[in-house]
């Protein structure tokens, strides 16, 4: 009888995972990406959100008006002053799956955390995890090492107040070596606190507090006076603020459950339309969308019941209505004759949304004459703007593809070809990545190593047109910008974008580094959305190239060198990289592979987009001579080896 080429499927290869095991195994289906926490959306944030998340549901429900967040040396610790968990819960609520008092809605009406999931997640993927909860002067708690259960017990006489406390360090073996930026925690705490007025969060000994919701968040986020006061309104369930400025682009926050959704959803695609469609019915003219929406800064904030998000990192609302149940009758659920279950839903989402704009935005305008007043002449500029830059793109791109430079300048992926199932696509979109490169040798080496399922390049000639001194129509008329405009699909929307990751790869040389900020600049200025929505990167490739007869190790920094150098001690050989193209294409596959490092792009709430163009594109002052003198490491420097 012949052996099977796969190999034996027996009964031994049947195996259930329970509780932490799963998650260990399969951490994706709980916190998305796992990370080292150098972007934002890594795991170990999605660890803090979710016993954050427990501890303002607390304060939703009544209870409890200050949080204590605390990170030192990576272990974080988290204590909240609500009812605390039943002292009698306190293990199956953080290590049993699909346990907790969420899943009762008379309690948690309109939860952020995952109901039953999110701090058991949490324990499994931390190395140590410690959680004490206090009731009425007596205490419960739990200590776990990689979601097993270590010791528990119960005190009598506690002295404290009421509420949870959780520490944890999230596990090095899951998150290598990982460390928390501070910055995205603080921008975390301050979102929380404009969701919640009233409520204190106190983040390593700093209290963030917001008076005003929304409003403060627009306002302590805005680099450039908007042209207008912002407009606030408030209602049950929702709350928006909405203003412009010059900027090109888009710049809404958008939030569900007091849930930041970076990546919008259904309620952001609902406010924008809504925007729109509200000045165009009270201007009574045809204007397109985009324009009405160019330059406008706000926030949206709505609250609904069994929110469903697209991916467990809740970045995304995937919800449809504003509250969906299953219909039961004496506690069993109601079917459909095909056997179906009958759901009750609520108002849509998009109605929901679409009726407040269109009602509280529409008497605040017609109470402020002057504001309506400069938001049409704004809305006027725009369009008339677009309509001559459209003109001019529209001829270049006919130009272009007479003489077929788009398919010299673009190597597409198979992702935009395939005709696979939606869920396989939506996999793949997460994947999705265009290299932003410059010249033949470097756009040739990534094309010929590349995975062409999700990875395209599009391929720079020289150096593009500084964008920040330039006019919109100047910009419109260079064929590289256009080309990279129409390759990334966003001609007239950024949520047409065709790639979830770009990615800008120029030479760690003097001018790979100008090209590199021309590209960036061109993004700041007219497409900062994209930049503000996580999708811009850096490609970081390696300096220096450190190897002997035994063993090659590739370096990313001077230290990183030296580290090789001293491991390898004898008959070292140094390479220093000054180019994409100088790299072969066998080392190449490595660095753009599983293990690719990147950069991502990131601007705060503070910064000012005008400031900062200013200062690394504008006139030469003294300041940036100054900044290049402290900052800037000499060839001589990055090539001094000490053997």
């Amino acid at each position: 009888m012949q052996a099977s080429a796969a190999g034996t499927y027996t009964d031994e290869n049947i195996r259930t995972l329970e509780g932490v095991e799963h998650i260990r195994r399969r951490p994706g289906m709980y916190i998305g990406r796992l990370g080292n926490g150098s972007n934002p959306g890594d795991g170990i944030y999605v660890l803090l959100k979710e016993i954050i998340d427990n501890s303002v549901d607390e304060f939703s429900m009544g209870a409890g008006r200050q949080i204590k967040v605390d990170i030192v040396d990576n272990t974080v610790t988290v204590r909240d002053f609500g009812r605390g968990i039943p002292l009698d819960s306190v293990v199956k609520a953080t290590s049993v799956l699909n346990t907790g008092g969420k899943f009762d809605d008379a309690v948690f009406k309109k939860s952020v955390g995952l109901n039953g999931v999110g701090t058991k997640a949490v324990n499994a993927l931390s190395a140590s995890f410690y959680v004490e909860s206090f009731r009425d002067g007596e205490s419960s708690w739990a200590r776990y090492q990689r979601g097993i259960l270590q010791d528990s017990g119960k005190k009598e006489g506690v002295g404290e107040k009421n509420g949870t406390l959780v520490e944890f360090k999230p596990d090095s073996e899951m998150f290598g070596e990982f460390e928390f930026n501070t910055d995205f925690v603080e921008t975390m705490v301050k979102n929380y606190s404009y969701l919640n007025k009233g409520l204190t969060l106190k983040f390593n000994g700093t209290d963030y507090k917001s008076e005003n919701g929304l409003l403060d968040l627009v306002n302590d986020g805005i680099g450039e006076p908007p042209l207008y006061p912002p407009i606030h309104l408030e209602d049950n369930d929702i709350e928006v603020v909405i203003t412009h400025d010059n900027d090109y682009g888009e710049d809404i926050t958008s939030f569900v459950n007091g849930q930041n959704t970076r990546d919008g959803g259904t309620h952001l695609a609902a406010f924008r339309e809504a925007v729109a469609k509200t000045l165009k019915e009270f201007f009574k003219k045809n204007y397109a969308p985009e324009y009405c929406r160019r330059g406008i800064v706000g926030a949206i904030s709505i609250k609904i019941q069994e929110p469903n998000f697209e991916g467990q990192t809740k970045t995304k609302l995937g919800s449809t209505y504003m509250w969906e149940k299953v219909r039961m009758e004496n506690g069993h659920p109601v079917k459909n004759p095909d056997g179906s279950l009958i759901i009750d839903r609520g108002q849509t989402i998009r109605t929901f949304i679409n009726d407040f704009i269109a009602k509280h935005l529409d008497n605040y305008l017609r109470m402020h004459m002057d504001v309506a007043a400069i938001i049409e002449e704004r809305v006027k500029a725009s369009q008339k703007e677009g309509e001559e830059i459209q003109s001019i793109q529209k001829k270049t791109r006919e130009r272009n593809k007479r003489t077929q430079v788009y398919n010299r300048k673009l190597r597409d992926c198979r992702y935009h070809f395939n005709d696979k199932v939606a869920k396989d696509k939506e996999e793949e979109k997460e994947k999705s990545s265009i290299f932003i490169t410059e010249g033949d040798s470097a756009s040739g080496t990534i094309t010929k190593v590349r995975n062409a399922n999700h990875q395209a390049v599009f391929s720079l000639r020289g150096k593009p047109i500084n964008c920040y001194k330039e006019s919109r129509r100047k910009v419109a008329e260079n064929e590289e910008l256009n080309l990279l405009i129409s390759a990334l699909g966003v001609e007239d929307d950024v949520e047409n974008l065709r790639y979830n990751n770009i990615i800008v790869a120029t030479d760690a040389d003097d001018d790979g580094m100008h090209i590199r900020m021309l590209v960036l600049t061109f993004f700041m200025k007219y497409y900062p959305d994209l930049i503000r929505r996580g999708h811009v990167h850096i490609l970081q490739t390696p300096l220096f190239r450190v190897r002997n007869k035994k063993e090659t190790m590739y370096c990313y920094s001077p230290d990183e060198k030296e580290k090789a150098i001293k491991k390898l001690k004898t008959g070292v050989e140094i390479t220093r990289f000054k180019g994409l193209g100088e790299i072969s294409s066998n080392e190449f596959v490595d660095f753009i592979g599983d293990g690719m490092r990147l950069d991502l792009v990131k601007l705060s709430d503070e910064e000012s987009l005008a400031e900062i163009m200013e200062f690394y594109m504008g006139d030469n002052t003294v300041d940036r001579q100054n900044f290049i003198r402290q900052n800037l490491r000499s060839e001589e420097e990055l090539e001094d080896v000490n053997i």
